[in-house]
């Protein structure tokens, strides 16, 4: 017979509610995908649970990007559609934040009203507060901060992977780019201390994570509030001194501030990879100089230059705005030459969007629709052929390969795993017949057979030509299946969350 102490108890157990489920969905750059996990970080610690795949979430928060155009219609094209599931369960509710939601503020909730809450760049903390809020209250909430108030970094963070992550250096800009909304979303450049960085870092090492790229909207401008206009070189090296950090990168600098000690630390720092994302937006000088953008293109390529003389087989990515206010056939065709000599192995090509609140919004001479589109076409036929060039050049090379949980699109068919090289290239492998399958984070070492624009495949001919490392990360993912009840399934691409290591894997190629 049960005590009426335990029958309480099991009583009491019986009528906890379930716990709310969560989705975010996350629109834009390296950043916004940082914060999310902030966001996925401040949920779960609140007692939220991650919704399954498939399921409806009783809480759907939305990250977005302000610097496209078609970021807008996305986001309300999205609100729109989750409208009648929220009128089928009034419980639900929608969550918007990040850079649309700076930019745009009671914009949202009048386009939108069946919108619970709105908060943005600088107050993502307030997310869980502003949900029970909404909820209580019985109506929406806004909530709009006009400067950062806590550093992102010391609120909760839920990873996207356990073998790779992202630590935040610096948020805002200083930089005044007549095309970029940024600055004036997410504020004056503010930098971390050095010591912060690399016990953040640490702990995603003690943790499994093998690899760290560092993020902020210009990473070498990095030390200009306390001083130091050498910080982020020192940085890169210090990052060199973390056992069992094996893979460092980096995202995005800013040519004009790009320095020669920079390139001597990735050079001389072993787990600094062989990548550069360095954005050129355009390669006419006049350009550049409308868009303030401070450097010409000579100084650009004198970079790309001293990059490859120091480290020969970096692979160098870049950004490219097609079409901006004014631009002439003559300054299109100096982007095609600086493309044609930079040779970048993958590139980031936009069509110029007028973005309210931007210089460049208000200057004379927008160019037509059909001239911008027939530019961006001849430029991504360029750099296509460009890319299929420079990646043709790596058959035969032995190189190794960090396997992702990402599969390819053709997976099934080719039965090919998925991962990155060292200088960030994506790579499609198969294991031999007899050989053991790598998990996510493990490594392989592998010869490249044969390759396309956007990647290189190797198909090892036997177990003499591959190499597998089981690696902490490897262990890590393990453990991470484990705890959410998953089964370790080495080699099974897809079988958890997916990880970008940097940057996206395809060239962006959305108007």
């Amino acid at each position: 017979m049960s005590s009426p102490l335990s029958t309480e108890a099991s009583e009491t157990a019986e009528a906890a509610p379930e716990p709310r489920s969560y989705e975010v969905r996350t629109f834009g750059c390296q950043m916004n995908v940082h914060d999310s996990e902030r966001m996925s970080g401040l949920l779960e610690a609140a007692g939220y649970v991650r919704a399954q795949d498939g399921a409806d979430a009783d809480v759907v928060v939305f990250n977005t990007c302000a610097v496209r155009e078609n970021a807008d219609n996305r986001l309300y094209g999205n609100l729109g559609q989750l409208r009648p599931v929220k009128e089928r369960n009034p419980g639900m509710q929608i969550a918007v934040g990040g850079c649309l939601a700076q930019k745009d503020r009671d914009t949202i909730l009048a386009k939108a009203p069946w919108v619970d809450a709105v908060f943005g760049t600088h107050n993502v903390g307030a997310l869980p507060a502003l949900l029970e809020r909404a909820r209580h209250n019985e109506e929406a909430q806004l909530e709009i901060l006009e400067s950062l108030e806590v550093f992102p970094s010391t609120l909760p963070t839920k990873r996207d992977s356990v073998y790779s992550g992202w630590v935040s250096i610096s948020v805002g800009c200083n930089n005044t780019c007549t095309f970029c909304i940024v600055p004036s979303l997410r504020g004056k450049e503010r930098d971390r201390r050095p010591g912060e960085i690399l016990a953040e870092v640490q702990a995603l090492v003690d943790d499994g994570a093998i690899e760290v790229t560092l993020l902020g909207q210009n990473v070498n401008s990095y030390g200009v509030e306390f001083g130091d206009r050498l910080a982020f070189g020192k940085l890169l090296r210090a990052c060199g001194q973390i056992e069992g950090l094996e893979r460092v990168r980096f995202t995005s600098p800013h040519p004009a501030a790009f320095t020669d000690d920079v390139i001597e630390s990735m050079a001389e720092t072993p787990n600094i990879m062989p990548q550069l994302h360095m954005p050129l937006q355009s390669g006419s000088d006049r350009v550049l100089r409308e868009m303030r953008r401070s450097y010409r293109s000579a100084k650009f390529l004198g970079i790309l230059d001293k990059v490859r003389e120091r480290i020969p087989h970096a692979a160098i990515t870049t950004d490219i705005i097609v079409g901006f206010p004014g631009e002439t056939e003559e300054d299109f065709q100096a982007t095609l030459d600086v493309v044609e000599r930079a040779r970048f192995s993958n590139a980031f090509t936009f069509q110029y969007s007028q973005r309210p609140g931007t210089p460049a919004a208000t200057l004379p001479d927008q160019l037509p629709k059909a001239v911008v589109q027939e530019r961006y076409e001849r430029l991504i036929a360029l750099q296509d052929r460009i890319a299929a060039e420079e990646n043709a050049q790596q058959v035969g090379r032995t190189i190794e390969v960090m396997a992702t949980a990402q599969a390819g699109r053709k997976a099934e068919e080719t039965h090919r795993l998925s991962g990155r090289a060292r200088d960030n290239r994506l790579v499609h492998f198969s294991v031999p017949e007899g050989a053991q399958a790598p998990r996510p984070g493990d490594l392989v070492t592998v010869t490249v057979t044969s390759a396309a624009p956007f990647h290189l495949i190797a198909d090892p001919a036997s177990a003499a030509d591959y190499a597998l490392r089981r690696s902490r990360a490897g262990d890590a993912w393990d453990r991470s299946q484990a705890d959410s009840c998953g089964v370790p399934s080495p080699g099974a691409g897809g079988a958890g969350p997916a990880v970008s290591l940097g940057m996206p894997s395809i060239p962006l190629r959305s108007a």
